[in-house]
């Protein structure tokens, strides 16, 4: 039995970028016997070099520890890193125009997980979000991130629309997603300081979130669908605001 301590990674992406980014904390590595490409020896060369233990293990007990099955063969245990800094650290710290995405009501792992994907491809400061309406960090969320849950700060906070004037104070042009906006994303100039806001598919944001933003925007949709899923709506607008920053 594993100490409390310790947390679950899974799947390639995840694992190797956990390898990459803190080799170090990289404690025991299970691997299925029954692959033996080219691919899982380079994976299995590179965790015994960060200092892993590798244990062979069937796809059975890999289902068990990952508590799904889709591992891709691959199951982590890993000591956890040390606790994200404020918001206020990562700005000053973050080189370039800033840019944040914040998630108001996002509970479902696998959006959570895409979503810091998006922000990580968009080149994002940080992912906020309420903690008493949002999803953690978990196992499901960093597989579904490919890694970028090790790479993207995501900082749940007590108070969102208090964070989000907490922005302001920096200049920063909190920009909400609405169905019912009366601009779209691609009417706004978005080339300076963002966050970017978005809320759980069908409920959006919530009154206090939205009143609290500076404007609102939505996405132009053409079809009998009437809203994206969040974490494609993330990807419509982050790459929105790096089109418009690459053509200043």
């Amino acid at each position: 039995m594993f100490p409390v301590t310790r947390h679950v990674l899974f799947g390639f992406h995840a694992v190797t970028v956990r390898l990459k980014t803190a080799p170090a904390s990289v404690v025991e590595v299970h691997l299925d016997t029954q692959r033996r490409d080219a691919r899982m020896r380079q994976f299995a060369e590179r965790a015994a070099a960060a200092g892993a233990k590798v244990v062979d293990s069937d796809d059975a007990r890999l289902n068990r520890l990952a508590g799904n099955d889709r591992h891709q063969g691959v199951v982590a245990f890993v000591k956890p890193l040390p606790a994200r800094h404020s918001i206020d650290d990562i700005l000053d710290e973050a080189e370039g125009v800033p840019l944040v995405l914040a998630l108001d009501g996002v509970t479902d792992p696998h959006n959570l997980g895409a979503c810091l994907r998006v922000a990580d491809g968009a080149g994002a400061d940080a992912v906020i979000a309420p903690k008493d309406h949002a999803v953690g960090i978990n196992a499901t969320v960093a597989k579904v991130a490919s890694g970028a849950a090790e790479t993207v700060p995501y900082l749940m906070v007590t108070n969102l629309a208090r964070t989000l004037n907490e922005l302001k104070e920096r200049d920063i042009r909190i920009v909400g997603a609405s169905d019912d906006a009366t601009q779209t994303v691609y009417d706004l100039d978005l080339a300076g300081p963002v966050c970017m806001v978005l809320g759980a598919e069908g409920k959006g944001l919530r009154q206090l979130t939205r009143s609290t933003c500076d404007t609102l925007a939505r996405i132009p949709m053409a079809g009998a669908v009437e809203s994206l899923n969040v974490s494609v709506a993330a990807g419509v607008c982050l790459f929105e605001i790096v089109r418009q920053r690459r053509s200043t």
